[in-house]
């Protein structure tokens, strides 16, 4: 069975300081409809604009996630979405009297318990996810960082993290499931190193930062003074001195924590592509920036997807719908001018079929000899080939008909085929057969690339 959308079944609140602007803020989750997704009302403004949690609506990833729309940001969303991730919550109205959330304890656990509290409830909606069937990477290469998915049948994500750090070294976290995500993941805290305090105040940033809502990291040899400096400028308790390590070490959960809040950060931001995943995520020195920029090609690819002209996936290890002998008994047509493989998969309106071209084919010999291209009438011919088997598919005695084809229109031809080059086909039927007349739009790929594309009038006639 499918699984399905979720919300929250009552309304829960939490206040707290925001992490950078230091305000007092309420946070309101409340329950939301069926495909609403997340959305942030700010009720501090006039008309209470609505900030949808979106990728397209990042405006912001210097210190943290911040999202605009209808002239309200909104701030410090990561850890919020996170924890709704992390409980596979789809629908939430968030309202919020402030422009950043409250960092609370710097973690995602007090979110956890809100949802808890109020109790995540099933809704009658099947859940959409994106699964993965290609590789998508990022990666900035300056910067050490990469992120990237792999196809999987689950959600699993692998963190890396290492800042030339003598104290953190290199840490890894792991998450192997949405199931794992509350005991090991929602209680890690932000962290921050030491040297970057007082940058980030003369910044106008952290102004609700405090040892008790993140991890400071101590790197080299650091007097009382300095530390009482540091302390008095931030207006808090003075600590005493450590040379290096973490300030406050008492506190840590897990030995990699600051991997594992990374993990967590990713996931809030990937939380904007407005879909769960099913693949597996490998990422290296992650951060707001880089997250959302994978978000955003992971966002693109599903449009791509959506829009119908994303190339259908191959994978040689599954067996095909239909061999060569297979289409033999359908199909009338022979070598040379049988100019389909295999049929990859085919339901009652779609047909995906596939050509491996190669040198030896025999119209090559003369289209051309210096510079052998496939001529755009076969790629048509072969397009109407597997139209043709989809079409023959609503019959029960296909060998017994001919699909004659009356009408070729819209015919475009994007790049040329060359020895070498796997064609896949795709065709859809674009309504219903009727007196076994069929309409279908084709579209040939190389690899992700369109390579030609038309509409397709054919009739199904039986033989005498």
């Amino acid at each position: 069975m499918a699984d399905k959308q979720k919300t929250i079944a009552k309304p829960v609140s939490l206040e707290g300081v925001s992490l950078h602007t230091g305000l007092s803020v309420k946070i309101t989750f409340k329950p939301a409809p069926e495909n609403h997704g997340i959305i942030f009302k700010r009720i501090d403004l006039e008309n209470q604009p609505s900030v949808r949690a979106l990728v397209e609506n990042v405006v912001d990833t210097s210190r943290s996630t911040v999202i605009e729309e209808n002239g309200a940001r909104v701030g410090t969303i990561e850890h919020v979405l996170s924890a709704a991730y992390g409980m596979e919550i789809d629908n939430l109205l968030i309202e919020i009297n402030a422009p950043e959330t409250p960092i609370l304890d710097g973690s995602a656990k007090s979110y956890i318990d809100s949802f808890l509290k109020a109790g995540i409830v099933e809704q009658n909606a099947d859940k959409e996810y994106f699964v993965v069937t290609n590789n998508i990477n990022y990666a900035d290469e300056e910067n050490g960082i990469e992120l990237m998915t792999f196809p999987d049948d689950n959600f699993s994500l692998n963190v890396m993290i290492d800042y030339n750090s003598s104290v953190l070294g290199n840490q890894y976290a792991t998450l192997n499931s949405l199931s794992e995500y509350k005991d090991e993941i929602a209680e890690c805290k932000t962290f921050v190193f030491l040297r970057e305090l007082e940058f980030l105040l003369k910044n106008n940033l952290i102004k609700g930062g405090s040892l008790d809502n993140a991890i400071v990291i101590i790197e080299k040899e650091t007097t009382q003074d300095e530390l009482d400096r540091l302390a008095d400028l931030f207006n808090k308790p003075r600590v005493p001195v450590k040379s290096r390590g973490v300030l406050n070490d008492e506190d840590l959960i897990f030995p990699n924590e600051p991997a594992r809040h990374k993990l967590l950060d990713l996931l809030g931001d990937l939380a904007l592509i407005g879909m769960p995943i099913k693949g597996k995520i490998l990422a290296t020195r992650p951060g707001h920036a880089s997250n959302v920029e994978f978000a955003k090609k992971i966002k693109s690819t599903i449009k791509k997807m959506k829009s119908k002209n994303y190339a259908p996936v191959y994978d040689h290890t599954i067996p095909p719908f239909y061999t060569i002998n297979d289409i033999k008994k359908i199909l009338p047509h022979r070598p040379p001018f049988l100019l389909v493989d295999k049929i990859i998969k085919m339901d009652k309106l779609e047909v995906v079929g596939l050509k491996n071209v190669t040198i030896n084919e025999s119209f090559f010999i003369g289209h051309f000899p210096e510079e052998p291209v496939m001529p755009g009438v076969l790629i048509i011919e072969a397009m109407a080939q597997t139209g043709g088997i989809l079409v023959l598919g609503t019959v029960p005695d296909p060998e017994n008909y001919l699909t004659y084809f009356m009408k070729i229109d819209k015919v475009k031809f994007k790049r040329k085929v060359v020895p070498g080059d796997t064609l896949i086909f795709k065709l859809e039927l674009t309504s219903p057969i009727r007196r076994g007349i069929a309409n279908m739009k084709g579209q040939a790929f190389v690899g992700e690339n369109i390579v030609a594309e038309g509409e397709f009038m054919a009739q199904i006639t039986k033989e005498k």
